[in-house]
């Protein structure tokens, strides 16, 4: 018997009266499997209060989570769409479009820059839901625009990465942004700003392989899966049984690979005070005591 339907629907009707109930009045966590209402959940920042489940936030939802209010979104430059002309059971193209018109976007990174707690800060942040936040063209263009602007705005770089991998429907031109992204990065680096990755769940593949593991700080939600390859594959090539919890954030900085696993409720505050920490070691102006 599924209690949400048969009981706690007719109760709330009730109360209601005769006006309809919506359908996604309610969440289920997908680790804990506890129903949720959906005003407690976004209020939360899709966090499940029962388990403490980080579930997948949108592009849009990372940026205003993060950013100071007042923040501006980047307008992007427009990728060749379809440059292979590729298709499989459906045209590339038509993909793209029905993801354009689900996500309200033009590809996968969305780039805003304003403040965070009052410091200047360029952050872009992947969409999973476009194309499982596949790194093509689109994406390579976003992170080379969003490493133009910080180094123009003398302002850290941000990266929210959840992806993945390399867009296959794009072959070389996807794999082609491997070596653009790392590149963009670097002229962060040597700008001397601070580069600071963020690994969401899920953040694998080509974005993994290449500017994704060369933040000056790298931090990843609890529980967030990261790797390269799929932990069956690795266990089909090396012939072991990996550990318990191999790929997970906790794991990873329990190995060194992570610098720390940070709530999304304690982010914000958390990339703030690395942008002072950073900026004030490269030689800035620290305010005099009163």
């Amino acid at each position: 018997m599924n209690w949400i339907s048969e009981w706690a629907l007719p109760k709330i009707k009730t109360l209601f009266g005769s006006r309809e109930v919506p359908e996604n009045l309610w969440h289920k966590c997908p680790s804990c499997e506890q129903m949720i209402f959906q005003t407690d959940l976004t209020k939360n920042l899709r966090v499940c209060p029962h388990c403490g489940h980080h579930m997948r936030l949108s592009a849009r939802q990372r940026l205003e989570a993060t950013l100071d209010e007042g923040w501006q979104k980047i307008e992007l430059p427009k990728a060749p769409a379809d440059p292979l002309r590729f298709r499989d059971q459906r045209r590339y193209s038509d993909r793209l479009r029905d993801a354009q018109v689900k996500s309200g976007m033009d590809d996968a990174v969305l780039v805003g820059h304003g403040a965070i707690e009052a410091q200047r800060a360029v952050v872009a942040a992947f969409e999973f839901a476009f194309m499982a936040g596949s790194m093509g063209a689109g994406v390579g263009e976003a992170i080379v625009t969003a490493a133009r602007l910080a180094v123009l705005q003398d302002a850290p770089l941000i990266v929210f990465a959840s992806s993945g991998g390399a867009r296959m429907q794009e072959g070389a031109v996807s794999l082609m942004q491997m070596p653009r992204t790392v590149i963009a990065t670097q002229m962060v680096k040597d700008a001397g700003l601070p580069f600071i990755v963020v690994m969401c769940d899920p953040t694998t593949g080509g974005v993994t392989a290449s500017f994704v593991m060369l933040g000056d700080i790298q931090i990843a939600e609890p529980g967030a899966l990261i790797g390269f390859a799929g932990a069956r594959v690795i266990e089909q090539t090396v012939r072991e049984k990996l550990p318990e919890g191999f790929q997970r954030a906790e794991y990873l900085l329990e190995h060194g690979i992570l610098d720390m696993v940070v709530k999304r409720s304690e982010m914000r505050e958390t990339l703030g005070r690395l942008i002072r920490l950073l900026r004030d070691a490269e030689g800035e102006a620290v305010p005099a005591a009163a």
